[in-house]
This record gives C-alpha cells, structure tokens and sequence, in this order.
C-alpha cells in the first residue's frame, strides 16, 4: 500500500513539473507578444499613398481617395524641420540636381534678352476695297502670298449701278455744249467710283456700256489675304484684299512686367532670327505697350526693321539683345533664371539647408529687374544660402510627393 501511495504521488508530481514546462512556456510566449504589439503601438508607424501623400493613417488599408495599397510613410524621427525634406544621393545624380552659393552681384554691362515673332508693318498694310456695288465675276488672284502692282488688274465685277451711270455718260456727252454742268456732274460720280481718266475718255469715245467692269490694284505690295471669292455680292466700300508693303516689317516681342521699368523707346536692339543665325539686323524700339496683358503678364514692345531685299518674312522667331547699364550694387544678389518657379504671383526657390546633407526646403522670394539671364533678389534669401540651379522642377515634384511645401502646395503637412 506505501508502495503504490509512493508511485501516485511520483506521478502527480511529474505531471505538475510537465505542466508547468508546458504552459508555462505558452504563457511567457504570450507576455512576449503582447509587448512586442505594444511596442509597435507605441513606435507610431504611419501609413500613406503614394499618389496622394496628404493621406496619413495609423494602420495599413487602401488609400479613400484612389484606393491604391497604403505604403510607410517615411519617419520624421530625424530632426528634419515642417516643410524640410530629403532626396537620397542617388536621386541627386540621376536627375543631375545641381545647388549653388548665392553671393554680390556682378557689376559692369548686363543685356536683356527679349523673344519674339516678325509681323507684317501695319502703318504700311493697306486694304483693296470696292468702290461700287456689284458680283464679282472673277478674281485673278488666286493665293495669298502673292505680289501685285499698283495698276494692275485684280478681279472683274458686274455691276448695275455701274451701268447704268456709263449710260448717263454717254447721253451726257452728246448734251455737252448745251448742258456742261451735267456733263460734268456724270465725270465727277464715276471719278468718286476711281475710274481713271483713260477708262472715262474710252467710254465717251467708244459709246460702249462695259457690263463686267476691272479692278485694278491702287498700291504695290504683298497679298496678305483675299477676303472675297467669284460670285460674292459686295456693296461699296466692302473690303477685297489686304495687301502689306513688306519693306519694312515689325519685330514684336513680349517683355514681362519686372523688365518694363528697363526699356524706353528708341533703345538700340540687336535681332537675330533662327532663319539667318549668323545675322544681326540692329533697329530701335519705337513702341512699348502701355497696357499689361493681364493674362500673360507681359507687354507689346516693337521694333521697326529694313526688309528691301525680302529676308524677313512675318511668323519668324527672332530674339532681341538690349544692352543695359548695370543697376546692380555690389551688394545686391543675383540669381539664374532656372533658379525660379513661377506660381502666378509668387516666385519660389529651394534651399538646401545643410550643405553636408542633401535637405531641401522652399522658400519664397521677391525678385526685382531680370537682367543677364538672371533675376536681382529683394528679398527671401540671404548671401552664402545655397539654392538649387539645375533640376529645380524634380526637387518641387519631390516635395510634392512627400506633401511638403512646394510650387502647388503654399502649406506643409503636418504629421
């Protein structure tokens, strides 16, 4: 009996140690998992889109706006300040992101550089219109482009009105010693209608009604554009052709409103076309718009240029080269154009914030005159700041996609 008593409680006593080895593992292991969740709880890992970089959610899902696969958002643990970010050096040197120290302005003689197209002279484009009522029964010319001279013939019209003062003329000839006065009242109305002399002294002599009557070129030029085709009825005074005298053209460019305040009229300019590269056609500036285009934000500034032997023809780009002195002060700083981002009225730059590490962050600038391929800064960056000059578009998008400050976004996202 003490035997078996000694095997009974061998065996419970085994049992309890197994139990124990058993469940008491399970149970540590269950300790363990809730503290590890705990501590992703408390790391605050938060999960974004990659679209759309405004979505910050504290658990993985799919983005409510594009339904995309919700990615980690990058840590903000590494003492970055709002609006900062950064580009890892491979992405510096693939989209080729180039920074530069700002400092002092040069000084000495600067040039503006204006774009624009060659345009017709329109003081020298004159419009062929008819001086009587009638169909036209044929043109003879037939494409814009053209050359006409003065005299010559443009078209053929029929004209009733036209007839019936021929008819006058010609009873009115035969009644010219008793009635003068009326014989030349009839001359003078088909002088009113332009026709010459010869085409009057014809019509007496011959006592011939024309019934298609010529129109004939009164100036000598270019057909710019016809504006009637056979078979139209036209009244008096009804437009035909436009034709443009092309000795002189007009060289128009588009000037922003921070460059007006350094042009005047009769500013010497250098022109040079795509056409003739090789080429400098000097003119002066004889007219500067003295209304903004609110849409565009530039103005009108046209120059006249010589054209007797044809070279230029109008819709040629050109570029204008106007030599300015300089009003840089030695304490000024200038900028490279490709620096700037336009926002309508804002402009911006990126920063880099530490030379050591590729941190970048906007900032918003006020710029003054734009001279020698770039803009002097008023105010929004200091001497030695170091700003981006090449790449300037990839570092915006970059910002963008990371919900920071940037071109299209005024407000960093607060995380």
């Amino acid at each position: 009996m003490k035997k078996n008593m000694l095997y009974i409680g061998l065996a419970v006593i085994g049992g309890l140690l197994a139990g124990y080895l058993i469940f008491g593992n399970n149970s540590n292991e269950g300790l363990d998992d809730e503290h590890d969740h705990s501590q992703e709880m408390v790391s605050g890992e938060m999960w974004t889109c990659s679209m759309h970089p405004q979505i910050m959610q504290p658990e993985p899902g799919d983005c409510p706006i594009c339904g995309m696969d919700l990615i980690p958002a990058e840590s903000e643990a590494d003492g970055l300040a709002i609006g900062q970010f950064k580009l890892t050096k491979n992405a510096m040197a693939l989209a080729n992101i180039i920074t530069t120290k700002v400092g002092p302005g040069i000084s000495g003689n600067n040039s503006l550089k204006l774009s624009g197209k060659i345009k017709e002279n329109e003081k020298a484009l004159k419009t062929q219109a008819s001086y009587f009522d009638g169909r036209i029964e044929k043109l003879f010319i037939n494409f814009e482009g053209e050359e006409v001279r003065s005299g010559q013939q443009l078209a053929t019209i029929y004209s009733p009105e036209l007839v019936s003062a021929q008819q006058e003329l010609i009873t009115a000839a035969s009644l010219k010693e008793s009635q003068p006065d009326l014989y030349q009242a009839v001359r003078n109305k088909l002088k009113l209608w332009k026709l010459s002399e010869e085409q009057i002294a014809q019509i007496e002599e011959t006592a011939r009604v024309s019934e298609n009557f010529p129109v004939y070129a009164n100036v000598t030029g270019t057909v710019s554009e016809i504006m009637v085709k056979a078979g139209d009825y036209i009244k008096r005074g009804s437009p035909m052709f436009k034709i443009a005298n092309l000795n002189t053209v007009w060289a128009v460019f588009d000037a922003y409103e921070n460059q007006v305040s350094l042009l005047k009229e009769g500013q010497k300019i250098d022109i040079v076309t795509k056409a003739y590269p090789d080429t400098r056609f000097e003119a002066k500036i004889s007219f500067i718009d003295p209304v903004l285009n609110s849409a565009t934000r530039t103005i009108e500034v046209r120059a006249v240029l010589q054209n007797l032997n044809g070279q230029l023809k109008p819709g040629m780009f050109v570029a204008g080269m106007i030599g300015l002195t300089s009003k840089i002060k030695d304490d000024m700083i200038v900028i490279p154009e490709s620096a700037v981002l336009w926002t309508g009225e804002r402009s911006v730059v990126y920063i880099r914030t530490d030379s050591e590490s590729p941190t970048f962050e906007m900032r918003e600038i006020a710029l003054g005159d734009a001279v020698n391929g770039g803009y002097v800064v008023l105010s929004g960056i200091e001497n030695g700041e170091e700003i981006v000059t090449n790449g300037t578009f990839t570092v915006d998008a970059a910002a963008q996609l990371k919900g920071k400050k940037s071109m299209m976004n005024e407000k960093a996202e607060i995380h």
